[in-house]
């Protein structure tokens, strides 16, 4: 009997040790291309729109492989499935550092977006299956790794980018395959795990027929795709905003965009307590109405403001992991399928979000050009983030009007 408790502590600590590290891996995987991006572009004079369209590409790899994930981890189950993302994760690096065009590295990205799409997925699906108690909490301690590897990555990019090997420095192509090799170490315990059969509580059964007739569910969508694309956007376009707007070095982006993660990374650790406690759907609708603010005032202010770029991390933190402790508790039964479903659907509204951005920017830069404005790339890049903010305050607004249908049906989750 003592050796059945502790083998099924040291199976709890594996299976602990595999979403933490996932997440780890992940905020790495996403948020290295911020200092890569201005690189990238220079490399192949690629435009604002091109580069809008390499991320569009991302969030459709990410949108494809969120598609076929949950049903992938019912036919051969979510322990082989988040080991195929990872095994994914590490050869996309490899196809980076091969690319020799445009085209080509935008076909490899595409490649590393559907690894972490299969990653987030499977990983969702884990830690609903794990993390039964206290789910908001323990999903914004979770995602607090993510953070925290979001946190160093542009810092860490941005240094190893300049590592010398041989004649040359290892650029934005060694940095890739460097750090995306790492997603190889999460399979060592997912090797030796087991991980738990998913429970049949209590509770709304999803099913892609019952959620598309479902209001909440499809709010849920609204409110997870305006904060998490808002959310993505800064880490792709922060760096490209300050660079080219404010003539910021590469390092000095690169250390706001670290700064916007380490208040991303101590919101999620410290503010998980607080959804519990006041309601997801309130938490939600403050602290992302809180980001939009923040990144508006910021554009205003102009570069006295950057600051506010930073502490709209505070707000925008909570979304992901608060809607995915929501869809847990709202769909105890097949849990993969709620979360498929509103991945996939967020997915679509990522890839138009990124591409609009890049035509936002372009767009607005051209308007303002041929009304003899002598800033029009600025005005170009400040209308094209001012959308990011105007984003959090959307999900914000759809937030609302989550929290009265909630209420409406005395079905406030966690209140």
């Amino acid at each position: 009997m003592q050796s059945t408790k502790s083998n099924t502590k040291w199976n709890q600590y594996l299976l602990i040790s595999i979403v933490f590290g996932g997440f780890l891996i992940f905020g790495f995987s996403e948020n290295i291309k911020g200092p890569a991006i201005p690189l990238i572009q220079a490399d192949f004079h690629a435009s604002q729109t091109q580069i809008g369209l390499l991320l569009a590409l991302n969030s459709f790899g990410y949108l494809l492989a969120c598609s076929y994930t949950s049903w992938m981890s019912d036919k051969i189950g979510v322990k082989w499935t988040g080991t195929s993302a990872f095994l994914i994760m590490a050869l996309s690096g490899v196809f980076i550092y091969l690319s020799a065009g445009f085209k080509t590295v935008s076909f490899s990205f595409f490649i590393l977006y559907l690894g972490n799409g299969m990653l987030e997925i499977a990983l969702g699906i884990m830690a609903a299956r794990i993390f039964t108690r206290n789910t908001g909490t323990m999903l914004n301690i979770s995602h607090f790794f993510y953070g925290l590897s979001s946190t160093v990555a542009p810092m860490f990019a941005a240094s190893v980018m300049d590592w010398q090997v041989g004649a040359g420095a290892l650029g934005w192509r060694g940095m890739y395959v460097l750090f995306l090799a790492l997603s190889l170490l999460p399979i060592i315990p997912s090797l030796f795990s087991k991980f738990p059969a998913e429970e049949h509580e209590d509770g709304e059964t999803a099913s892609f027929k019952a959620l598309m007739k479902d209001r909440v569910a499809w709010l849920i969508v609204a409110v997870l795709s305006l904060g998490v694309v808002s959310e993505m956007a800064i880490g792709g376009w922060l760096i490209n905003f300050l660079v080219q707007a404010y003539n910021w070095d590469l390092k000095q982006a690169s250390n706001m965009l670290s700064l916007f993660f380490l208040f991303f990374m101590l919101a999620r650790l410290f503010l998980g307590p607080i959804t519990d406690k006041i309601g997801i759907a309130l938490s939600i609708m403050i602290f992302s109405g809180f980001s939009g603010i923040c990144t508006l005032a910021a554009i205003l202010i102009g570069e006295k403001g950057a600051i506010l770029y930073a502490i709209s991390g505070i707000g925008i933190a909570i979304v992901y992991p608060t809607i995915m402790a929501l869809l847990a508790k709202r769909y105890p039964k097949k849990t993969g399928t709620a979360i498929t479903f509103t991945v996939t659907l967020m997915g679509i509204a990522s890839v138009i979000g990124n591409f609009l951005i890049g035509l936002i920017i372009d767009g607005a830069r051209i308007i303002a050009g041929n009304f003899g404005a002598a800033n029009s790339a600025v005005i170009g890049l400040k209308f094209g983030y001012g959308f990011i903010g105007l984003l959090a305050l959307l999900c914000s607004v759809s937030c609302y009007f989550l929290y009265k249908t909630l209420e409406k049906n005395k079905k406030i989750i966690g209140e």
